[in-house]
Formats: structure tokens, sequence, C-alpha cells
């Protein structure tokens, strides 16, 4: 089934006749777009790609099996022409992704009734195709390879933003066409920050340091965490993560079709708990991961629905102690029937540099 039957088979549950789609996500995820403007507007019967003289010839290569309409007098005006042609009464919304001002216009706009729907693209989103599952893994592929190159750079003197433009210097020389979100390079006591981004601190020796970064690559995105040490350990820091490797872990080991994504969460949240460090661990244990690098499903103590086959999740616990520092390890899996697999290499034992 297309993506677009896909949606259409959705929006009878809404009772809705059509849909207008506005995340530029879901329209890439639609129509294949990978420009900066342009909205779906799908039908019963029919799916129109609009926007405007720039993506002219963009559209046609891209959108295939849509019918394009390039705007004169903006796309939402189109939108509504073809609402009164075809006399359509009721019309879906991305009302998680609208703010109030654009719903207030399109209400004034459209001769039709306004129907919210929240996550319904995402969610079809969530489950992905071999097609996308293979891109990922690329994306992961290179991740590994800049993890590999990184701990040849990292050293005592080096500051944390110098390792961050350092992985995206390197994740671009591979074909990645931006990171997944900003770099984080946590070391010593800023380990302890969950999302310590990058900052001109010093590595100094006996510091942990901890590397959450990822990369789009065309058009999919990875997401990585590998927690080292610069010449010694806290042998606290030590136990510390050998509590979080064997919680991730167990996670590994646990996933699979049918688990909720709070079944999941609650693996790695017990066992942390159990060896008490519980209040340590305030995050989700992961999230889906795809055209976003944060989607559909959540791994966490709210997501009551089913893992599906052949989702893409991280796997990301961690425990963070002010004073002390902290330590997080990720990979990403994908779901199977009776498991899940890994997309990463990187090794997963405590490196001392």
């Amino acid at each position: 089934m297309s993506r677009v039957e896909q949606l259409r088979q959705e929006l009878t549950k809404y009772n809705a006749e059509s849909m207008l789609v506005t995340n530029l996500k879901n329209v890439r995820y639609l129509a294949n777009f990978t420009g900066s403007a342009g909205v779906v507007f799908v039908t019963h019967n029919q799916q129109y790609f609009i926007t405007d003289f720039r993506y002219t010839t963009q559209a046609t290569e891209q959108a295939k099996g849509f019918e394009i309409i390039i705007h004169k007098n903006g796309a939402f005006n189109a939108v509504a022409e073809i609402i009164e042609q075809e006399n359509i009464q009721s019309v879906a919304i991305e009302a998680d992704e609208m703010n109030v001002a654009t719903y207030l216009k399109l209400k004034d706009l459209f001769d039709a009734k306004m129907i919210e729907t929240e996550l319904l693209l995402e969610t079809i989103r969530s489950v992905k195709s071999e097609d996308e599952i293979k891109i990922i893994k690329e994306a992961c592929e290179i991740t590994d390879q800049a993890f590999e190159h990184i701990l040849t750079f990292i050293k005592p003197g080096v500051t944390e933003i110098e390792v961050a433009n350092e992985l995206e210097r390197f994740l671009k020389s591979k074909g990645a066409s931006a990171m997944s979100f900003d770099t984080i390079v946590a070391s010593g006591l800023r380990s302890a920050m969950p999302h310590g981004v990058a900052s001109d601190k010093v590595i100094e020796e006996g510091d942990v340091v901890t590397l959450d970064f990822g990369c789009y690559y065309h058009g999919y995105s990875s997401d990585m965490t590998r927690t080292i040490a610069v010449g010694h350990i806290d042998p606290k820091m030590e136990e510390i993560y050998h509590i979080v490797l064997e919680a991730h872990e167990r996670v590994n080991r646990a996933a699979k079709a049918g688990m909720t994504g709070k079944e999941l969460d609650a693996v790695a949240r017990d066992y942390i708990t159990e060896k008490g460090y519980g209040p340590a661990f305030g995050h989700s244990t992961g999230h889906g991961l795809g055209l976003d690098v944060h989607e559909q499903p959540g791994i966490n103590f709210r997501n009551e629905q089913p893992l599906l086959v052949n989702q893409v999740i991280t796997n990301e616990p961690g425990i963070y102690v002010e004073g002390l520092g902290g330590v997080r390890i990720e990979d990403d899996l994908v779901i199977t029937e009776d498991g899940a697999y890994g997309l990463n290499r990187s090794p997963k034992n405590l490196i001392i540099l």
C-alpha cells in the first residue's frame, strides 16, 4: 500500500474527506519533495502538491504521481479553490504542527469543516520500509566511523567545541548533509548534564566525556552516544558506567514487537533503580528515529502503545550525578517480531584514552 493510500485509510477513522499536510518532513514523506516551501493536499481520489515558482522544476522531478500546482496567491488559497471546486466538506489538519494564527486563517478561508489530527502521519512514518532502514543504517555507519576517528582526536587540552567541530567536519566529509542536533560533548562535571551541548571547556586528564551526536544522511537521521574516559576514571564513575551498560544491554535483549514503550522503558529504569540510581535517570529510555531525530514511538512511561515490526528506536539509558559526572550509552535498534537488532557497531566497553 502506498503512503498516500495509508493516509487515506487513516482519514476514514476521522470521517475526513481530505487532508492538508504542512509539516515539511511529512510533505517529504508523501511527495518526496526536499525543498523548503510546499504543502500536500490529499482527497479521496486525488493528491496535489502545491508550491511556488522557485520549485517548479524540482516539484516536477520529485513529486511523482501528484498533480502539481504552482500557486500565485498563496498555497492555502490554492487549497481553498480545490475545496470549492470539489465540494469538499471536511479537511483534516496537523493540529500539533499548526500555530493558532494559521488555524484561524484557514478556518475563515476554507469552506469546510476543520478536523484536528495529532501525529497521524508521524504514526504511519514510524514503521520503516526496508529502503528507509537501509538509509538509516548507512547514517549509523558513518556515525560509527566518526566515533572511531574522534577517539584519535580527543586528548587533554582540546576543548569540547573543538571535538564537536571535528565530528561535524568528519561526518560531512563522509556524505552527511547536517548534524541531527547540536552535538553534545560534555566532559568532567559537565557530563552530569544530559544535554550538555559542547562548550569551550578544556578536556582534562581524568575527565569522563559523553559524546552524543548523529547526522542526516539522504534525509534520515542517526543518533548515538558513547561515554569514554581520558587518562583514568574515578572508581565511582566506573561503577556507574557498568550499571548503565547493563541497563542498555537489558533493553537490547528485551526489545521486540508487542511490548509497549512503557514496558521497554521499565526494563532500564527498574534496573537502574534497583542499583540505587533511580532519581539520577530522569529522561526516557529512547525515542523513534527517522526523518526526524526524535519521532514516534516514545520509549517512556507514558507510551502504552505496542511496538511494531520495523520501527526504529534509540536505546539510551543514563545516570547523572551532580558534582561527579554522568554516563549515557545509546544505540539505534530495529524492532522485529521476536527481538531487535542494532544498527551501530561502535564498541561499548569502557574506553580509557
